[in-house]
């Protein structure tokens, strides 16, 4: 396998697979696509295969298909009707569909003995992990390429069923390690504690803008804003930026392939734009960004660079919300607007969590397991774990690298980056010091870690953990200490330490939150909050 792009950045995706004598391209998000046309007579594989319609897996193959016209190209039927969307200026004739739909669960052969079947793995409409199979002299062979896969079923999409991907068996597996080992909440846990904080804000006169990717999550957003509890049959304004309706028109168009749950909601009312219904859903014209937010509204955008257009001085207060992309630096504190703007950040899983990616590659039982798609911090987490290191032979490529794969011969696992820290305690009369070598302020993430120069600890079992205290949490605290003592808020409620609710009642019970937030279960303190630290903390400073 040759790697031109191995999703650790912005270069996106695209591997080129040889199965005896022939040449598969797996995905073609590269920003650059010069390696692969330098040679315009001869292409640089056989035929292409496209997993989704997100950018960093598809944006190029225009330019590819554009220097090589005959070079078939192939993705799920649903995926090659996305397609267009990455390449909203060109001159493409309406219709122009030149990505050739393979059905779904059903074998197709391009070749004499080389073949290929394609399973949805949710994440995206029309996204799905592809089974290459090759028949051999000898023996046959087979690789599965996950793309971007999510067990979970999310608003618009069904999450990838794992039996129907048992025993399978693939030789070789090609899969995304987006989240490293990290474990995440439950989608639903995550969708509705996004929709606690915008309609805490809603409830504070805040405008909320969430700038959001065209295409995914910018359809899942409105359907959350259209079906959750907290805005049905609210009287509020929800705005769609013009780049993320044309990806809802495109939704729209595919309904018929969308799940069940969606077509039925879209049998009662209209999926994305009703302006009878509340909340309201409206186009949003570009010359219409400085007004919107005059009063309480939802803005869904996917510009990131002109905020101020938005947030200008006669609309809000605003609440802006970013996603969250883990292992990433975030980009929070870059963002620049004016004081009166509060800008957080939300996780909302669009990829698979690490207990996830392992249970995939228990239950496919490979023998190769390469990994892409994610920061390499993340990546070599999960070439360290020790579950996966005893039974497979572990492969983290870079970009114009390449990886041989011997099938059936005994391989020695390469030694990797230690990843655990020996250091020292001492017990003192009223501290704990901690001492660890400078060897781990070389990994990307100690930026991160040591953002403020703070850290918080909690008890897991019988493990300590150690994580840093960003600058945004330190204001965040600072706020809690200068909450007005007749606003109803998690700030002034009985259940809130060490920035999270401890109300079993609460949907938010044991989620971090933010002090000005609410849900119907508050009770309030008797007394204000000291100015200290509230001594019930379960994260305690050093």
């Amino acid at each position: 396998m040759y790697a031109y792009g191995v999703g650790h950045a912005s270069e996106g995706v695209s591997l080129l697979v040889r199965m005896g004598p022939h040449r598969i391209l797996l995905d073609c998000g590269l920003t650059d696509t010069d390696a692969l046309i330098a040679n315009r007579n001869q292409p640089p594989a056989d035929l292409v295969l496209c997993t989704h319609a997100h950018p960093d897996h598809a944006r190029g193959l225009l330019a590819l298909h554009q220097a090589f016209p005959k070079l078939p190209i192939y993705a799920s039927e649903v995926t090659a009707q996305l397609l267009p969307l990455n390449w909203p200026t060109s001159d493409l004739p309406q219709n122009h569909y030149f990505c050739q739909a393979l059905p779904l669960r059903s074998p197709v052969e391009f070749r004499p003995g080389l073949g290929a079947q394609l399973y949805p793995a949710g994440h995206l409409p029309g996204a799905s992990a592809i089974l290459l199979s090759y028949a051999g002299r000898e023996r046959n062979y087979s690789v599965l390429y996950t793309g971007d896969f999510l067990l979970s079923n999310s608003r618009l999409v069904e999450g990838l069923h794992l039996e129907e991907l048992r025993g399978l068996g693939p030789d070789v597996l090609i899969l995304e390690g987006s989240y490293g080992t990290v474990r995440m909440a439950h989608r639903r846990s995550q969708e509705n504690q996004l929709a606690e904080r915008i309609n805490a804000a809603i409830a504070q006169r805040r405008s909320v803008l969430l700038p959001v990717s065209a295409l995914g999550l910018g359809q899942e957003m409105l359907m959350l804003l259209r079906s959750h509890h907290h805005f049905t049959g609210r009287d509020i304004d929800i705005w769609v930026d013009e780049s993320v309706a044309v990806g809802c028109d495109a939704y729209l168009e595919l309904l018929p392939q969308l799940p069940s749950s969606v077509q039925n909601f879209a049998k009662h009312q209209p999926l994305f734009w009703d302006e009878r219904v509340r909340p309201r859903v409206r186009r949003l014209a570009r010359n219409q960004r400085g007004v919107v937010g005059r009063s309480p509204c939802i803005v869904i955008t996917e510009e990131r660079d002109s905020l101020a257009e938005f947030c200008s001085g006669d609309t809000g207060p605003w609440l802006v919300l970013f996603p969250e992309h883990p292992g990433y630096h975030s980009a929070l504190d870059e963002v620049n607007v004016q004081a009166s703007v509060v800008v957080e950040s939300y996780l909302l899983a669009e990829h698979c969590d690490g207990p996830g990616t392992t249970q995939l590659i228990h239950n496919l039982r490979p023998q190769h397991v390469i990994f892409v798609h994610g920061s390499p911090a993340y990546l070599a987490d999960l070439t360290n774990l020790d579950e996966l290191r005893n039974r497979y032979q572990l492969h983290l490529p870079a970009a114009g690298m390449g990886v041989e794969l011997p099938i059936g011969e005994t391989f020695m696992q390469p030694e990797v980056t230690e990843a655990h820290y020996e250091g020292e305690l001492v017990e003192q009369e009223s501290v704990v010091t901690i001492t660890l070598p400078n060897a781990i302020s070389l990994s990307s993430r100690w930026h991160n870690f040591a953002d403020t120069g703070l850290v918080v600890a909690r008890w897991q079992g019988e493990e300590l953990v150690l994580r840093g205290l960003s600058q945004r949490e330190l204001l965040s605290q600072g706020s809690e200490r200068d909450m007005p003592v007749d606003v109803d808020c998690c700030g002034r409620c009985v259940h809130y330490r060490g920035q999270r609710c401890w109300n079993s009642a609460s949907p938010l019970f044991g989620f971090k939150v933010t002090p000005d937030g609410y849900c119907p279960v508050f009770e309030p303190v008797n007394l204000p909050i000291s100015s200290g630290q509230n001594p019930d903390s379960e994260d305690n400073e050093r």
